[in-house]
Order: C-alpha cells, then structure tokens, then sequence
C-alpha cells in the first residue's frame, strides 16, 4: 500500500464521509467517443470536493446502481468534479445519458492516489491505454501545474482507433505546454497520419533513461503488464513502475471484499500499486 501524504484527502474506509453518498448537479455533459462521455458536476451545497490523483469515487445515477469511476477532473480546482465515463452497462449508460440539470450521487473520494511527490525530479513516464488516459488525466494536470519540478513529462497513448481517442484537443494542448506526447492507434484509415501500432512500441520512440524515469500506467491489464515489461527490458526499475487496478467494487471502502487481489484490497490498498508489488500477483492465474 503507498504511503498516503498528510495534505491528501483520503477517507478512512467506513467513515461517515466515504459511507454516505452526496447530492451532485450535472453542470455539463460532453461525448469524447460513441460510447464515452464526460461529465462536470458540482455539490448541491457548493461544498468543495477535493481529492488526489488517482482516487476514485462510487456514483449512480437514478436507481441504476451504483459504480466506481476514477476521477478525471482537476486536483487544483475542487469546486468542480469531473468523471469521464464509457457506457458498458446500465450503471454506466445511465450516467452516460445524464444531461445538465439532472442529480447524481457521489461517494468518496475513495483509494491510494499516486505517487506524486516521488516524481520530483525524474523523468515522468504516463502510459495510457484507451480510457485508461482519464484517471491518468488529473495527475497530468498536475504534472504541469508544477513541470518546473520534473526533468521531463512524456505521455504514451494508444487507443483502438483515432475516434476512440479521448481529450484529443487536450492532447495538443499539453504538447503545447511542454509534455512530450506520442500516440499511437491500433488500426486506422488512410486519413489517419499519425502512429499505428500497439502502445507499447511507443517507448522505443521515447528516449528512456531508465535511471531517471519513473512511469505511471493505466488502460486495459494486458496493456499494462506488456508495458511495465517494455520499461522493465529498458531497465527502469520494478519499484519506479505504479499501475491503476480496476476490480469489482461494491462499496469502496473495503467492506465487502468483492474487489480482493492477493492480500489487498483494491478500493482501499489500490487503485494504484507499485509493480514491483503487484506483478507477483498477477502471475496467478484468475487472481
């Protein structure tokens, strides 16, 4: 489990905080693809809502269920929450089809967050698969909020197709403001000009200096033990790797132990673990 810093909002698991869900409005809705959305809410009471890169929080909308979504907003403005979500489900869906004015539930914030005072300094390295760039998202913002304390900010991205793409004028924007962005689909037309193939042939392009980098992973699993294995054959250490999990989560603070990996939890000792931890772990089969 990472060390939790004391200025990060992190609820004990089973407090009132994290028990009990908050009235929050849709403030606006944006699709990103065919089957994701983002969403900007904001709590009926104005209470600000701040939490760390990484974290998570369990939301429902209507009588549809109740799901765990990483946040994707920005840590340095709590007065509005922000969830991309793809619709894979009526949980999902719901939230996906929720239109301004309307009122969702929010729990949290919930789970270990990243690691970011540790990347001071180093070159910082963010993987992203698909809509694995959406819990990525507030730890970039972050990253450039403050890049005068890094050596380097490069973000690796892959998705299945350019229009499976998220946050695309974002994407240039940062470039812009200094990270080093290299994307990659994983077929495309002949309109598409840019990269085609598999995330992980990205870190060839990167220039790594495994003694300096540490990287932050988050997509589909497969995607990222082949990545953290990319790094590894680079020679970045197995403890400057951090992965984000996903697991079925119930309820988010570590009570009903639906979301069990190994001896942890991953609502409460997760969503984000260093490789070097977890990797024995994923070699079990259906763990």
């Amino acid at each position: 489990m990472l060390t939790q810093h004391a200025d990060e909002h992190h609820p004990e698991p089973g407090s009132r905080e994290s028990m009990f869900p908050k009235p929050f409005e849709v403030l606006a809705a944006r699709q990103e693809t065919p089957d994701t959305s983002t969403l900007e809410l904001k709590p009926l009471d104005s209470s600000e809502f701040r939490f760390a890169p990484g974290q998570f929080t369990m939301i429902a909308a209507g009588g549809s269920g109740e799901v765990p979504i990483s946040i994707s907003g920005d840590p340095g403005d709590p007065r509005i929450l922000i969830h991309t979500v793809r619709g894979v489900g009526l949980a999902t869906d719901a939230l996906c089809a929720a239109r301004p004015g309307e009122v969702l539930s929010v729990r949290g914030p919930f789970g270990a967050p990243w690691p970011m005072r540790d990347l001071e300094g180093a070159d910082v390295v963010v993987a992203a698969g698909g809509i694995g760039l959406a819990p990525v998202r507030p730890a970039l913002l972050s990253l450039l909020a403050g890049s005068d304390r890094y050596r380097r900010l490069v973000l690796l991205y892959g998705g299945r197709a350019p229009a499976q793409l998220l946050f695309q004028s974002e994407l240039e924007a940062w470039a812009e403001r200094g990270l080093e962005v290299l994307v990659t689909v994983d077929s495309a037309g002949p309109e598409w000009l840019g990269h085609v193939g598999v995330v992980t042939r990205l870190v060839n392009r990167a220039a790594i200096d495994p003694d300096r980098t540490v990287s932050l992973l988050c997509g589909p699993e497969v995607m990222m033990r082949f990545m953290a294995a990319a790094l590894i054959d680079k020679g970045v250490a197995r403890s400057r790797i951090y992965a984000s999990m996903e697991r079925n989560m119930q309820c988010g603070t570590g009570q009903c132990g639906h979301c069990q990996l190994g001896p942890t939890l991953v609502c409460r000792d997760g969503p984000v673990y260093r490789w070097d931890r977890l990797e024995p772990w994923l070699a079990i089969r259906e763990l």
